[in-house]
């Protein structure tokens, strides 16, 4: 495969770059193109893309008019978000709000507790524009004492099942960065989904992946990819994407080749990273891909080799 260069977007000037060009950015994308899977026992089909909100936090409101409608008619029904993404809630809403009943909403808390999952649960459904999450998440669960706090005495857990029970939300999900968390959470719950990094570099070098993911699919849970196109971790002052915290894969081989690696695993999605570049590239990767056969051993091999993952197990 020919090696191709990505196109470096600055925090400074990135921004105009993409709106610039954010019409033509779909414009070879059409809904055929675009595969859904089941998200696991739920009944419900997702598209194997999912739009991360992430990716419209500081960028305005026109920014998100213009991206939401585009990326609705390039075939994507799944919408993920988080109060923990800045402004992202309240730039997503007045947009998708058109698109409520056709698409599968997912959002996330970052609190512990019965009061404050409460609390922001219906701040959220208020930014959001809507009545209900198709799914709502406990947000980046990474140490037992989060899981000590949800599920004990008057824990979030209690917020959720009542959410489930009123109808404001229909299934209740977890993501997580740590393999012992993930796996005591699977435990404790029949959750409907996890939302969790499924990348080469963490899978290869790190054994993050393969324990989560196994279990994962042996109770029927929808597994949601994040971190697809991560390479390493970067220091603040040397991060190019601000909404990114690592150091992506940037040549479009590379890109490929990551995405392809998710994608042929038996997962329902994978949410783009965080800067609407990426959602570019991934469209214009299963625009140009019918099947996702992915790389050969030796060619990841090669690619990962020397790399030192995000994430890994056990965590270090």
């Amino acid at each position: 495969m020919k090696r191709r260069n990505f196109i470096k977007l600055s925090a400074a000037g990135g921004m105009a770059l993409q709106f610039t060009d954010i019409l033509s950015m779909y414009e070879n994308m059409k809904p055929e193109y675009m595969p859904r899977r089941a998200l696991g026992k739920t009944g419900d089909k997702l598209s194997i893309v999912g739009f991360g909100g992430i990716a419209l936090r500081n960028n305005g409101q026109e920014f998100a008019k213009e991206l939401i409608p585009k990326a609705f008619n390039a075939g994507i029904n799944y919408f993920d978000v988080a109060p923990g993404y800045g402004d992202s809630q309240e730039l997503m809403g007045p947009p998708l709000r058109v698109y409520r009943n056709d698409v599968f909403l997912a959002c996330k808390t970052g609190e512990r507790d019965k009061a404050g999952a409460e609390k922001e649960l219906h701040e959220s459904l208020k930014l959001l524009k809507t009545d209900h999450f198709d799914l709502y998440q406990f947000h980046a669960m990474s140490k037992m004492e989060d899981v000590e706090k949800v599920f004990g005495p008057d824990g979030a857990m209690e917020t959720f099942l009542k959410a489930r029970k009123d109808g404001k939300i229909r299934h209740i999900g977890f993501s997580a960065h740590n393999e012992e968390v993930a796996l005591k959470m699977m435990e404790l719950f029949d959750f409907d989904s996890i939302l969790y990094p499924i990348n080469c570099v963490c899978w290869e070098n790190g054994n993050f992946g393969p324990q989560v993911f196994k279990i994962a699919k042996s109770k029927g849970m929808g597994v949601l990819a994040l971190k697809a196109v991560a390479s390493h971790r970067v220091p603040e002052a040397e991060r190019q994407y601000p909404n990114m915290w690592y150091k992506p894969f940037e040549e479009d081989e590379k890109i490929e080749k990551a995405l392809a690696y998710t994608l042929s695993k038996d997962i329902t999605a994978t949410v783009h990273a965080g800067d609407s570049i990426f959602m570019k590239k991934t469209l214009d990767f299963i625009r140009a891909n019918k099947e996702f056969k992915p790389p050969t051993q030796a060619e990841i091999s090669k690619m990962v080799k020397g790399i030192k993952p995000i994430f890994s197990h056990p965590a270090t």
